[in-house]
């Protein structure tokens, strides 16, 4: 008899199992077919004013980005270049144009890889900054023109 109940008791439990998931698939079903039917809804906005601390953050970061992805792009091609030999077949051709003169000429003082990663780094630094600047005077301008024009307006919809 013990194990007729616990046979009973088995079944009824992976009848019971088999309802729940049927039910949740089909609650599941009902769900996507009702979101597939209901309108898109659309939400008309107004950016009256941006934040030029946050732009400041926001610019700063994506400058910094950018001048790192400087700093390895000139790197790589600095490394393509001197592979490919351009470097020496330059230096090569220098005291052809300048006679004498030329043969004293070193153009690795001028191209060597640590002055042009050094400028690179420059650059990138001067980059940093100006995109900074510039992207948080564009947000105090964009305030100022806000103000009088009332903003812009955008419409996001809900898909």
């Amino acid at each position: 008899m013990a194990t007729t109940d616990n046979r009973g008791q088995g079944s009824s439990g992976a009848v019971a199992s088999d309802r729940s998931t049927s039910a949740t698939s089909s609650r599941a079903a009902a769900a996507s077919s009702a979101a597939s039917t209901a309108p898109v809804r659309r939400v008309k906005l107004r950016v009256q004013r941006v934040d030029p601390l946050s732009v400041l953050k926001l610019s700063f970061l994506v400058s910094v980005a950018l001048g790192i992805a400087w700093v390895v792009m000139v790197a790589v091609l600095w490394m393509i270049l001197n592979g490919m030999g351009v470097f020496s077949t330059i230096q090569d051709t220098i005291p052809d144009l300048l006679g004498d003169a030329g043969k004293k000429f070193n153009l690795m003082d001028y191209v060597g890889f640590t002055r042009v990663i050094s400028m690179g780094v420059m650059l990138a630094i001067l980059n940093t900054l100006f995109l900074t600047a510039l992207a948080t005077l564009a947000a105090f301008l964009y305030n100022v023109c806000a103000s009088l024009v009332g903003g812009m307006h955008t419409t996001l919809t809900d898909d």
